[in-house]
């Protein structure tokens, strides 16, 4: 069997598919070694790895970011995503890569396309290595708007001339920018530098890349490499929680005629950007309203309409399949789980990844791009009402959620890790 670095930045959204490769990999009686922050030490550890330290990288908790690097403030805006990038994606790359190649020999690395370091250390050790797409797919494409772009692909030709040209405004800016970091990063490792103007195309592996979703959640790309392969949602496969943990009101979900469930994901938790205009919208409903905080004390709410019941976390492979309705900030993990369940979406996203999520369910016909983070309690409720009524968006739901299960998730993901070890 194989020695398997898992490397992935120490975000809970980044934490739970890699942490669900690694235990796989484990049960597949692979040596395996967890590289990631101090606090989701445990995900790894509790699924038979072992754990490699964040020691040259600045380790941080990504539920007060700020604590360690005050640059970032919220992490919302412009200067929330610039300093994630400075500080987070780039700033913390050298210490992964140093840590990465301490700890080696290695016989395949496993990361997240956002763990820059590790892509690099794995390129610099000569070995197979796999990239998993935690977020969207970020490669570009000549079919495409570039990343960011606030529209969906053109359809025309005025469209297309229109997102060509965007896209050379655009790789001019990577060229100044990201590509000298990139190449600074890659340059102290020994390796050449990347093809200019493309971003992050540089951090995706040429092995393999493990992108989480469907063709129908992600725009046609004709340009696609075939080493790019849609793995459905990628999660743990442990059992179902024990009803001992279940909040006192659980038993509420199945007796009630709606549910709606309300999100924001683990890393922006500020309850008035999302979770309070939802509980407002839909107080005088006939609806049970579902909250979790992603952690933070439910108390954190302040008083709960009659209708609204809350708690830190909830297992989704339970609650889900009671859920007519779900609104979430766009995590894309929470949106995957939501669509593999066949729940229709409203997503109110504007930070990092999340306007791109919002943009793709919307186009997948799954359900609503509501084209904020902090919408109005009005227009979460019309958004609401609308799925409920449309019965389209459930049906689409539904056909994304079944091409989500037969995508095969964490074991068709790991048979294709398996594929690149030596015979």
């Amino acid at each position: 069997m194989a020695k398997i670095l898992v490397a992935s930045m120490p975000f809970a959204g980044h934490v739970g598919p890699m942490s669900a490769i690694a235990a796989e990999l484990v049960r597949r009686g692979h040596e395996v070694v967890g590289y990631t922050g101090a606090k989701y030490r445990g995900r790894f550890t509790g699924a038979g790895a072992s754990w490699l330290p964040w020691i040259k990288a600045t380790d941080y908790d990504d539920a007060d970011l700020a604590a360690t690097f005050p640059e970032i403030g919220d992490g919302k805006g412009l200067r929330g995503v610039q300093a994630n990038g400075e500080y987070i994606l780039f700033g913390t790359a050298a210490g992964q890569v140093a840590d990465i190649l301490a700890g080696a020999p290695y016989d395949l690395l496993v990361t997240d396309q956002v763990a820059l370091g590790g892509g690099i250390a794995g390129q610099a050790l000569g070995i197979p290595w796999a990239t998993v797409a935690v977020t969207p797919l970020s490669l570009t494409s000549r079919y495409l708007p570039p990343l960011g772009a606030p529209w969906t692909p053109a359809t025309g030709p005025a469209g297309r001339t229109r997102d060509a040209i965007l896209r050379g405004v655009t790789g001019a800016v990577y060229r100044r920018v990201s590509d000298p970091k990139i190449n600074e990063l890659r340059a102290s490792a020994g390796l050449g530098p990347v093809r200019p103007g493309r971003l992050f195309d540089g951090i995706y592996s040429t092995d393999l890349v493990l992108a989480q979703g469907v063709p129908g959640l992600e725009y046609p790309r004709p340009d696609l490499p075939d080493h790019v392969h849609f793995v459905g949602r990628i999660a743990a496969t442990a059992p179902l929680a024990p009803e001992a943990k279940l909040p006192s009101w659980w038993p509420e979900l199945a007796a009630a005629g709606t549910v709606v469930h309300v999100t924001q994901g683990t890393l922006d938790t500020d309850p008035w950007d999302l979770l309070r205009p939802a509980m407002a919208a839909l107080a005088d409903r006939e609806a049970l309203v579902v909250i979790t905080t992603g952690g933070a004390d439910p108390a954190t709410l302040g008083p709960l309409p009659a209708n609204a019941r809350a708690a830190a976390f909830l297992p989704y492979d339970l609650m889900l399949p009671l859920v007519d309705v779900m609104i979430t900030n766009g995590g894309w993990g929470g949106v995957l789980a939501g669509i593999e369940a066949g729940v229709p979406l409203v997503v109110a996203g504007d930070s990092l990844d999340k306007p791109e999520v919002a943009r793709r369910v919307a186009w997948s016909g799954a359900g609503l791009d509501l084209r904020t983070g902090k919408p109005k309690h009005e227009l979460v409720g019309r958004a609401v009402d609308r799925v409920l009524a449309d019965e389209s968006f459930r049906t689409r739901a539904d056909e994304l959620g079944a091409a989500l299960r037969a995508a095969g998730g964490t074991n068709r993901a790991s048979d294709l890790i398996e594929g690149l070890l030596k015979p």
